[in-house]
């Protein structure tokens, strides 16, 4: 099966590989690295774009996002993007890995921002006229500092990404882009959910198993996936499902039956009717709108 390109950051010209930090002008970004970036992909890493000109379309996980002046996009690993952007598009650019964020904050990890919390939260933030000027300025002093050879580089850059991250948090839980969680032990036991399923949702759909692991009655994970996130938890393990379904498909438009396969179903036509009922088409149907 054909797989999908995994970009990781030595793949992009990083000073110092230790760092595991990258950072660029979003126009040079897509100059030298336009084969890359302008299909379908994914990295190994996290990464965070600000868009000051320009206009276009951002899809990220088979939803499109419109791309303007002031669209901020926050991504974490795995999730598979591509975009179609005007000419004059500009801004600024900045990724890297887990540890390079993790490993300098003690006592918080990156997981902690509610843009990278879960996947299930989205991954766009449009800033108005006003809040624009700080966080370019925020990114544009992020991509001095990696330009530079000051001395603690370093610990200035994570700094730097420290600051922009918390200013993002702060205007994206006001403009209510995080799914609301009634409360912090719900969040953790969503989180903790959502690692089992995207571990195990190719061998494991039954709702009874990952209660099990996570020590509870099925009825109760239920309570907090419909209290959490409004879904039960069947249907979080078919939209994890559906998902890498598409993923799949669209890298392997000619093998529909591997996808069915490699997804833990052993009868491609019964893989068939489940995804036309989620999705309203079958998995033919769907690959000729991306090819």
């Amino acid at each position: 099966m054909k797989q999908l390109p995994v970009l990781g950051l030595d793949q992009f010209s990083i000073d110092d590989p230790k760092i595991e930090f990258y950072a660029n002008a979003l126009r040079h970004h897509l100059t030298h690295h336009h084969t890359q970036v302008s299909v379908p992909h994914k990295h190994n890493f996290y990464l965070a774009v600000l868009f000051t000109a320009g206009s276009g379309t951002h899809e990220i996980d088979f939803t499109v996002y419109p791309v303007s002046r002031g669209s901020v996009f926050l991504l974490n690993p795995g999730q598979m993007h591509y975009w179609e952007l005007s000419a004059d598009a500009a801004g600024y650019i900045f990724f890297h890995s887990e540890p390079f964020y993790n490993l300098h904050f003690a006592n918080q990890t990156i997981q902690g921002f509610p843009f990278f919390h879960s996947a299930r939260n989205p991954p766009d933030l449009q800033l108005t006229d006003s809040e624009l000027p700080e966080v370019e300025r925020q990114f544009c002093q992020i991509l001095m500092e990696h330009q530079s050879e000051n001395a603690y580089k370093h610990h200035k850059i994570c700094s730097l990404v420290d600051s922009v991250y918390i200013d993002l948090a702060r205007l994206y839980l006001h403009a209510g882009q995080q799914i609301p969680v009634r409360t912090n032990t719900y969040a953790a036991k969503l989180k903790q959910l959502e690692q089992l399923i995207d571990a195990n949702y190719q061998t494991e759909k039954l709702p009874g198993k990952y209660a099990d692991w996570m020590h509870m009655s099925s009825k109760h994970l239920n309570r907090i996936t419909q209290a959490g996130l409004g879904k039960t938890t069947s249907a979080l393990i078919l939209d994890r499902v559906m998902l890498e379904a598409k993923r799949l498909l669209v890298q392997s438009k000619d093998n529909l039956s591997q996808v069915s396969d490699a997804l833990g179903y052993d009868d491609y036509a019964y893989f068939s009717r489940v995804f036309k009922k989620a999705n309203g088409e079958t998995p033919s149907e769907f690959v000729k709108r991306y090819w």
